[in-house]
């Protein structure tokens, strides 16, 4: 069973990106060129963060930076869902834009909540390592109804942000996903929760195709697991600066 024809929650690593390609390559994915790749695009992102988090403390008004890196990211998302070759071309445009948009909303945490995105950090790092752990030593193992599960709580929390933010453009309080009430907190420990898990879909997957898929595919595997940190870390965010609102 599946939701939406998806095998995972995260849109990087669904059928469609994973189905046998028409040409032969001698060159196969592998854990190292994964890794290798994924250090390069965090870098990108940690660059124009950086540039953006100064800019903000010299300030000056890093609002349109924020929204335009957002916006170039989905965009660039897009493209690399509908035409994944493209993604080794697209992936340092989106990381680099999404940086921007990083970087201006944690600067805006740390203005108000000093430190507060540097626990958030360390918690999205510590938490990849637990759920690296988990997977590797099978305590949970990866089943078809664990990826149900998580698949159709992706899907119900990004429809929750989906309303939550038409809501918000037509100036109308959403309590449950931007106050912080136990509902709210509640709701934001949910998606944090989700989103760790998400990690392990991402590691069951690709390790289901390391050594048979080619090496041009590694650029759609880091991709898919820069959308699952990007979304932890955004979740830590939210839900640490609610608690500490809270108390």
């Amino acid at each position: 069973m599946s939701v939406f024809g998806l095998r995972t929650s995260n849109p990087a690593f669904n059928r469609y990106f994973w189905k046998k390609p028409n040409y032969f390559s001698k060159a196969k994915m592998s854990i190292g060129g994964i890794l290798l790749k994924s250090l390069l695009i965090l870098s990108l992102v940690v660059l124009t963060a950086s540039y953006t988090w100064h800019l903000f403390f010299s300030g000056v008004n890093t609002k349109w930076h924020t929204a335009v890196g957002m916006f170039v990211a989905i965009i660039c998302s897009l493209f690399i869902s509908f035409k994944h070759s493209a993604a080794k071309y697209l992936l340092p445009i989106y990381s680099l834009a999404k940086g921007f948009f990083l970087g201006g909303i944690s600067a805006i945490a740390h203005q108000r909540f000093p430190n507060l995105p540097f626990q958030a950090i360390g918690v999205t790092i510590v938490t990849f390592f637990v759920m690296f752990l988990l997977y590797k030593w099978k305590l949970i193992r990866v089943t078809k109804e664990f990826r149900t599960i998580i698949i159709t709580a992706t899907a119900s929390i990004f429809i929750f942000y989906f309303i939550g933010w038409i809501l918000w453009f037509l100036n109308i309080d959403v309590p449950y996903l931007w106050g912080t009430s136990w509902f709210a907190i509640g709701f934001n420990v949910v998606a944090a929760i989700v989103a760790s898990f998400s990690l392990l879909l991402d590691f069951y997957y690709i390790d289901k195709q390391v050594g048979r898929y080619p090496k041009e595919r590694e650029w759609i595997a880091t991709w898919g697991l820069l959308i699952t940190l990007i979304w932890l870390y955004v979740e830590v965010l939210r839900l640490l600066k609610k608690l500490t609102i809270r108390f």
